[in-house]
């Protein structure tokens, strides 16, 4: 099940740590938010580290669809309704930045970059697409309204994004890695004010960065239940029409779709993690869509939802000002990674932001997700069944599509011999 970024990139290699190190800034994790937090800080002159449990661009970001965009579903209406137009307008602002800076970046590097137009389509409900584009309007942003779009089923209505871009996210990672502090197979064993004991020695830091794709710490921050997650589907279709763009249902059990270098990636079937799920639908869809396709890859991928659509980027708690976190991207991993390396740089640097207050952790709780998550908490920590997550405790389910133990909880999944997959649990499950 690797991606097609897996199958066509070679990343550097980097040694573990084996002795204790001192630093100003320790980021944990290599995926592509870690990575580029240390690339901004090893532009800056500061001196860091970063440590990987295992490979960079081996969890979560091996798996993206790589679409670098401002475009985040219909999130701006949502935004303004709920936080004012000011809040929405550093959110477009920020990602819109941070398509910049891949821009500038990826024609630097050579990975696969191409400039494509984003849409976001309904296939029922043309009034959800006229107040995006009204509340795109009041932001200042000029988005498009589409009607026929060059997908197998006919639409009510799209919002479409001008030059966006796509790219292949692990030749981006391993150009811009290549000169960076990284030590990998390096777990973080526990964390301390100041200090982070690992499988290869303590390292003393004055900040930390936790980029870890949901965060590993539990006592602080409540992201346990701030947070859940979702897995989805993606199918490498060769032999299918070009599509010209980047292309996402506002449902979230929709489709998208977008092309790389001959392939068509058919991407959807959304699921809190631990729930059933997999390919068959997409099958289904390729093969009466696009009888004559081949699939010549397949994977799935795993985000992490916060409670408002916003990304948690910043101090990681009130009461820990030296760590920071990024986290929740809500499946818009490229732009918001960006935007969380430049602005936990900046404040690691200990300069203002405006898009502080944008991102902020410790932001209200009180949101309808809340409940959902704390109801699924209580039903599997309450459901008598083994093996157990050893994160906090929550019946584990098997996924029968990817042979593996799901947590619903809070989305840590294992293998069938019980070794870790995804976070945020940091061991093994148990035998029984």
């Amino acid at each position: 099940m690797d991606s097609i970024w897996t199958q066509t990139a070679e990343l550097p290699q980097f040694t573990p740590l084996d002795r204790d190190l001192r630093t100003d800034v320790l980021v944990i994790g290599g995926g592509i938010a870690g990575v580029l937090c240390a690339y901004k800080l090893a532009q800056t002159g500061v001196d860091y580290a970063l440590v990987e449990a295992d490979r960079i661009g081996s969890g979560i970001t091996k798996d993206t669809t790589a679409k670098i965009t401002s475009q985040h579903g219909l999130v701006y209406n949502k935004l303004i309704r709920e936080f004012g137009i000011e809040t929405a307008r550093l959110y477009l602002q920020a990602n819109q930045e941070a398509l910049d800076q891949f821009c500038k970046l990826c024609r630097e590097t050579g990975c696969d970059f191409e400039e494509k137009d984003a849409f976001v389509y309904s296939r029922n409900d043309r009034r959800k697409i006229e107040k995006e584009i009204t509340a795109l309007e009041q932001l200042g942003f000029s988005a498009s309204f589409e009607t026929e779009l060059p997908l197998p089923f006919s639409i009510a209505g799209a919002v479409c994004f001008p030059q966006q871009a796509q790219f292949h996210p692990l030749k981006f990672l391993g150009a811009i890695a290549r000169s960076l502090r990284i030590f990998e197979h390096t777990k973080v064993l526990e964390l301390m004010p100041g200090r982070a004991l690992t499988t290869g020695g303590t390292v003393s830091a004055k900040k930390i960065i936790i980029a870890t794709h949901f965060p590993i710490l539990n006592k602080h921050g409540g992201y346990f239940i701030k947070l859940y997650q979702q897995r989805s589907y993606v199918l490498a279709l060769e032999g299918a029409p070009d599509v010209g763009g980047m292309y996402i249902d506002e449902q979230k059990g929709g489709l998208s779709f977008r092309n790389h270098r001959g392939f068509l990636l058919l991407g959807g079937g959304s699921h809190r993690t631990g729930k059933p799920g997999g390919w068959q639908g997409l099958e289904t869809f390729a093969q009466h869509n696009y009888p004559q396709a081949r699939i010549a890859a397949r994977w799935a991928t795993q985000d992490c939802m916060s409670l408002d659509s916003v990304p948690y980027i910043g101090q990681y708690a009130k009461s820990t000002p030296d760590l920071y976190v990024a986290t929740g991207f809500n499946k818009w991993g490229m732009t918001s990674s960006m935007a969380a390396a430049t602005l936990l740089t900046d404040l690691v640097l200990g300069r203002e932001s405006k898009y502080t207050r944008v991102f902020q952790p410790s932001r209200s709780i009180l949101r309808p997700q809340m409940a959902a998550n704390g109801l699924e908490s209580v039903v599997g920590l309450l459901t008598p069944t083994v093996p157990r997550c050893p994160h906090m405790g929550c019946a584990l389910k098997y996924n029968a599509a990817e042979h593996s133990w799901d947590c619903s909880c809070h989305g840590s999944r294992f293998r069938e011999d019980g070794a870790l997959i995804d976070n945020p649990a940091t061991d093994d499950k148990k035998r029984m």
